[in-house]
């Protein structure tokens, strides 16, 4: 089965983010269960994004820029820059707080911002280990170059290497630049995968697909991709978790851990960001996230 995924856009500190996932038709794939991708925008001088602190808990946030830097800083302290092609693998786990905002000195001029977040869903087992934070450089993310592909590894494994990441399940996620004519074969067997084309073209089973088009691709199947011209797509995967409740920023196999959560945020039970006092309150308020059905 291949599905194609239109994103549902919305405004988000005066830029546009397309969502890719989740959608009815797709939830997820393999154990990437949201993908937004944020502009690309030019921003005038004195405005860009100013993400308060907020929380997340059961999933690992990946934040991949092509042009612009975000400054991350969370409740374990750690505070540095995102550059294009470095990696930020958040793994929230049982609860993390970060803020996502641009420095004084990049919003004193016109800068642009275009880049990708996607969230992680985590293991069962796994869903309320300590949080931790990771930022792997691009240059120390592996490259691999095979006929008329271009591709870094930003997480997991694919075509025999291995990104310095650590992820809790099996998946894989490249920057894939492809040469006119060039053919892309999926990196693993047996694990779902999506292509999301950034810009150019390729067809799939010889259907043509545009940029900012989410091809999903079922285990069983082996398609023929090919690019149309220079094309560059984002390569994601891996084997599915079983089903995620999502609800804000909040990912659990449980509803009632959903729901400790938002009890928890509600009266300040998260370790705050270090100097940093701004409180987003939940949506809607505090409504109640139904119990899981007796066994």
């Amino acid at each position: 089965m291949v599905v194609v995924i239109s994103g549902k856009e919305t405004d988000l500190e005066g830029m546009s983010v397309r969502r890719l996932l989740p959608q009815r038709a797709c939830r997820s794939v393999g154990p990437f269960v949201f993908f937004d991708h944020m502009g690309p925008v030019s921003f005038e001088a004195g405005n860009g994004i100013d993400v308060p602190p907020h929380p997340h808990i059961g999933l690992a946030t990946v934040t991949y820029l092509f042009e612009g830097r975000i400054l991350h800083h969370d409740s374990l302290g750690n505070k540095l820059e995102i550059s294009p092609g470095d990696l930020n693998w958040m793994t929230a786990g049982r609860g993390i707080v970060h803020s996502e905002r641009e420095t004084s000195d990049l919003r004193h001029s016109d800068h642009d911002l275009h880049g990708l977040q996607l969230w992680v869903a985590l293991p069962e087992a796994e869903e309320d280990c300590a949080p931790d934070f990771t930022h792997i450089r691009k240059e120390d993310l592996p490259v691999i170059h095979e006929a008329g592909l271009h591709m870094r590894l930003i997480a997991g494994e694919a075509f025999g290497q291995t990104a310095p990441v650590p992820v809790k399940s099996k998946l894989f996620y490249l920057d894939v630049h492809m040469d006119g004519g060039a053919q892309l074969l999926l990196p693993g067997e047996n694990q779902e995968a999506a292509l999301y084309i950034i810009e150019g073209s390729l067809r799939v089973d010889g259907v043509h697909h545009e940029a900012f088009s989410f091809v999903y691709i079922a285990p069983e199947e082996i398609p023929d991709i090919v690019a149309e011209n220079h094309c560059r797509v984002m390569l994601l995967g891996g084997l599915p978790l079983g089903h995620r409740h999502i609800w804000w920023n909040f990912v659990s196999s449980r509803k009632d851990r959903i729901q400790k959560a938002k009890d928890d945020w509600q009266n300040r039970h998260f370790d705050p960001v270090p100097g940093e006092d701004d409180f987003v309150p939940l949506p809607g308020g505090v409504a109640k996230v139904s119990p899981p059905p007796a066994s």
